[in-house]
């Protein structure tokens, strides 16, 4: 871990608290999980923390949606209601991002989430968060491309509307001010 990826006590006793309001507030989320469970495995891990940290930071709202029972670990998902402020207007990856010529964003969707410590979303994930309320109703988040999909230059992105989650494609290159990426964060 570099030493700027270390959140202070301080930091890390306010994030702990703001998760664990969250986690009060969302019960729905994640039932039968106790919160003393979570922060346990919080406070043994500072990476994840930082990493936590800059979910918040970049509007994603990290809550607990799932458990894993083969490898001990909580699942936090992006919760913010739309897609989070500080991560739109960014093309897919790394290659979409060289092969603009002009007006590039400042960022890939992909690159960032790396940086962040943090995965996007699957497209499978992303239908599960939707069972958890209803998220990306203004906005769209680009997930995880297949193979073939982004071989041929493309990448696929996912919102709501009508009711309904709808998975779409663009051009990887593309960016758009209501399109970030949602992440989750194994703890």
């Amino acid at each position: 871990m570099k030493s700027d990826q270390k959140l202070s006590n301080e930091h890390q006793t306010e994030l702990i608290g703001v998760l664990k309001k969250r986690f009060e507030q969302n019960i729905s989320r994640h039932q039968n999980v106790a919160w003393e469970k979570v922060q346990a495995k919080l406070e043994a891990s500072g990476e994840k923390l930082w990493s936590l940290y800059e979910m918040e930071q970049t509007g994603g709202e990290p809550d607990v949606i799932d458990y894993d029972e083969h490898t001990d670990e909580y699942v936090f998902y992006d919760c913010a209601a739309e897609s989070p402020k500080g991560r739109r207007s960014l093309c897919y990856d790394r290659e979409a991002l060289d092969s603009r010529k002009e007006f590039k964003p400042e960022n890939s969707a992909v690159d960032m989430a790396a940086a962040m410590g943090i995965t996007l979303l699957s497209e499978e994930q992303y239908r599960n968060l939707q069972q958890h309320g209803k998220f990306d109703t203004k906005t769209s988040s680009w997930i995880q491309t297949p193979a073939p999909i982004r071989k041929l230059r493309g990448a696929v992105f996912c919102d709501r509307r009508y009711d309904t989650v709808f998975l779409y494609h663009n051009g990887a290159e593309s960016y758009y001010a209501a399109r970030g990426f949602r992440g989750l964060l194994k703890v």
